[in-house]
């Protein structure tokens, strides 16, 4: 699930509202005025739309941390998540009969308590004389700040899982210090595999994805397809079903084995959303772009950590 581009957003109810106050606002503001003039655009709204778009469009190949995490959408502050145990059957040698006791359920309480933003702000002199080019180009500086402490906060709360609570107990540490081996990927597939868990993706940093294609046995293992996504850092599938995600956040000395349909969850309380940013006082003008989230590890059995 990725961020909407601007067009979309007009088609979301949710939005209407919020998106025709933008536009607004979008109209006084020197930034967008300049950005309607320079794009030849002939009203605020479009204005608004092509600074968001651009900001998206540099976000996306950031958001590397969504492909780690269930995403749900949500309007609540919070979420009561639901975890079922799962059901059991049992023997009994005396009626030598078949009990099965049903699935039951713990919950955990996650909240949309983290709001991600990121300003892009001028003077009204130099908005002035800026051209598209100059805006547009700040504008993607400010998704990518978005999507990279995103990507971050995802990755803090599985390198936060306590040692003894991974798959297995224990770090995976690999085999040749410093260098990732396709051996330690497929130890760490063992570790969740063996917690009842289906390992999805790894994710590793650029550098140790390079020894990784430096290894003929991963490479043999490996089916691009059509699951790839290079720009955004994902590389197909291993023929163990899981794919690789890469990213310069995701530290050289770990990487992470991940069920991420079980082990974590995002609530998406409110996704990428750009809004004209003033500050009359400071003579201040520009664009702010931000996003509410809420993340929580629920299984940490579905995660196997490489120490590299």
């Amino acid at each position: 699930m990725m961020p909407k581009l601007f067009e979309t957003l007009q088609k979301d109810e949710k939005f209407a509202k919020e998106l025709s106050q933008s536009s607004q606002k979008a109209m006084a503001n020197p930034f967008f005025q300049r950005v309607m003039k320079e794009a030849l655009l002939s009203d605020s709204a479009l204005a608004l739309g092509k600074v968001h778009d651009a900001v998206v469009e540099a976000a996306l190949p950031e958001l590397v941390g969504r492909e780690l995490v269930q995403i749900i959408e949500t309007e609540e502050p919070f979420l009561r998540i639901f975890k079922a145990k799962k059901g059991k059957a049992y023997r009994s040698a005396q009626l030598s009969t078949t009990w099965v006791t049903g699935e039951s359920y713990e919950t955990q309480d996650v909240k949309a308590d983290k709001e991600i933003r990121a300003i892009a702000e001028f003077t009204k002199r130099f908005l002035e004389d800026a051209k598209w080019p100059v805006m547009e180009r700040q504008a993607k500086e400010v998704g990518r700040a978005i999507g990279e402490m995103e990507t971050t906060e995802i990755k803090d709360i599985y390198e936060a899982i306590s040692t003894n609570d991974l798959a297995s107990g224990a770090e995976i540490s690999a085999t040749t210090p410093g260098t990732l081996a396709y051996v330690d990927v497929l130890k760490a597939w063992k570790a969740v595999k063996a917690e009842n868990f289906n390992p999805t993706v790894l994710a590793v940093s650029p550098n140790k994805a390079g020894d990784l294609w430096n290894d003929d046995k991963f490479i043999h293992s490996f089916y691009f397809g059509e699951l790839q996504d290079k720009e955004r850092g994902i590389f197909g599938s291993s023929i163990l079903g899981f794919k690789i995600a890469v990213s310069s956040i995701f530290p050289d000395d770990k990487a992470y084995m991940i069920d991420s349909k079980n082990a974590s969850v995002m609530l998406l309380r409110r996704d990428i959303v750009t809004e004209p940013y003033e500050d009359l006082k400071n003579d201040r003008h520009g664009l702010v772009a931000s996003e509410r989230i809420g993340l929580a590890v629920l299984r940490t059995k579905a995660v196997a950590r490489i120490t590299i």
